[in-house]
C-alpha cells in the first residue's frame, strides 16, 4: 500500500528525523481529533514516531501517507479503550483544551472538529467513524486513501462519513464567526465577575447549559446545569471569582480564558454560542487538564524525545 520491495539500506536517522519533524503537526491534529486529549495525542505521537525509527524507510512509498495510516489506527485503538476509562469518570468530561496560538488549525488543512463543543460531539461517534469524518473534514484525504488507512472499502467510506455529517448536523447548531464569539466571551466574563446575573441571562439562550469537568472535584457541578437563570447564577460564584485574574488565550481555534489566583492557574472556560446567543459554557477544573493545555504551549515543534531548547 505505502510501501515497495527494495534491497538498498534504510535512509540515516536524520532524514528520518527531518521527515518526522516536518509532519508532526498533522499527526497530533488527527490523533487530538480522535482522542480529545492532548496527552493521548502526544503519546500516539510518540508511538509513530518510535515505529518510524524500526520502519525500513527505504521501501515506504509514501511517508506522509504512511505516518498518517500509522496515527490513525493507534489512535483508534487508544479511543476505544478510553471510552471504557470515560465511563468512571465522574461528572461531565470535556476534551482537553489545547493552545492553537502557534497553530490556529493544529496541524490541518482547515479547522473542522477543533472546537471544544465540536470535539465533544464527535465523541458520540464511534472510533472508526470519526477518524473517516476527522481525515476526510479536516485534513482532506481522498475517500480511497481514507479506505487504505482504515482498511475498509470505498463505498463502506464514503457511507460512514456521510453518515457522521449527517449525525453532527442533528446535533450541531449554527455558529458564530471568531470575533462575535469573543465578543459574548468577554461579555460573559465581565458580567461574570461582577455578579450581574441579568446581563448573562441577556447573553444565555433560553435552554443554555454549563458543563463543568473536574473528575469529582469538591465544588464542581457533577451534572449538567441547564436554563438560563440556573447557568446564569452559576457563573457569578464568587468564591471563584474572588481575586481572581482572567487571560485571555488562543484554545482549539478561538478565544478561552483562563481563570487564576496568585499566579496559579484555577479554571479554563470557554463558550459555544449561535446568532440566537451562548447556549454551551465549558468549564475545565481538572489540574490535569489545565496543565497539559499550559504544557501544549510548548510542545509544538518538539520531536518525542528530544529535549527542548534551553532545557
Amino acid at each position: 500500500m505505502y510501501l515497495e520491495e527494495s534491497l538498498t539500506p534504510p535512509d540515516d536517522l536524520d532524514e528520518a528525523v527531518a521527515v518526522f519533524v516536518h509532519h508532526r503537526r498533522r499527526l497530533f491534529g488527527i490523533a487530538y481529533r480522535m482522542l480529545g486529549s492532548a496527552v493521548e495525542a502526544e503519546d500516539v505521537v510518540q508511538e509513530v514516531w518510535l515505529r518510524w525509527q524500526m520502519t525500513d524507510r527505504s521501501v515506504v512509498v509514501n511517508p506522509v501517507a504512511f505516518l498518517s495510516s500509522a496515527t490513525t489506527r493507534l489512535a483508534i485503538n487508544v479511543a476505544q479503550s478510553a471510552r471504557v476509562r470515560r465511563e468512571t469518570y465522574i461528572g461531565p468530561w470535556l476534551p482537553e483544551p489545547v493552545d492553537t496560538s502557534a497553530d490556529p488549525e493544529v496541524g490541518a488543512q482547515r479547522a473542522e472538529a477543533l472546537e471544544l463543543a465540536l470535539l465533544l460531539v464527535l465523541e458520540r461517534l464511534n472510533p472508526v467513524e470519526r477518524a473517516a469524518y476527522v481525515l476526510r473534514e479536516a485534513f482532506d484525504y481522498a475517500y480511497a486513501e481514507i479506505a487504505d488507512m482504515l482498511e475498509l472499502s470505498l463505498v463502506n467510506v464514503r457511507k460512514i462519513v456521510s453518515r457522521a455529517r449527517r449525525h453532527l448536523l442533528d446535533e450541531q447548531r449554527g455558529s458564530v464567526d471568531v470575533a462575535e464569539h469573543r465578543r459574548l466571551l468577554d461579555a460573559f466574563v465581565s458580567a461574570a465577575r461582577k455578579g450581574e446575573v441579568a446581563s448573562l441571562e441577556a447573553l444565555l439562550t433560553p435552554d443554555a447549559v454549563s458543563l463543568s469537568d473536574g473528575n469529582g472535584m469538591r465544588g464542581c457541578a457533577r451534572v449538567p446545569v441547564l436554563g438560563r437563570d440556573r447557568v446564569a447564577r452559576l457563573s457569578t460564584y464568587r468564591q471563584l471569582w474572588k481575586g481572581a485574574v482572567p487571560e485571555l488565550v488562543d484554545a482549539n481555534g478561538v478565544t478561552g480564558v483562563m481563570v487564576s489566583r496568585d499566579d496559579r492557574p484555577l479554571a479554563f472556560m470557554t463558550v459555544a454560542a449561535s446568532k440566537d446567543g451562548i447556549h454551551q459554557v465549558m468549564w475545565v477544573f481538572s489540574p490535569g487538564k489545565i496543565a497539559a493545555f499550559l504544557d501544549s504551549r510548548r510542545r509544538f515543534g518538539v520531536l518525542p524525545g528530544a529535549v527542548p531548547d534551553g532545557v
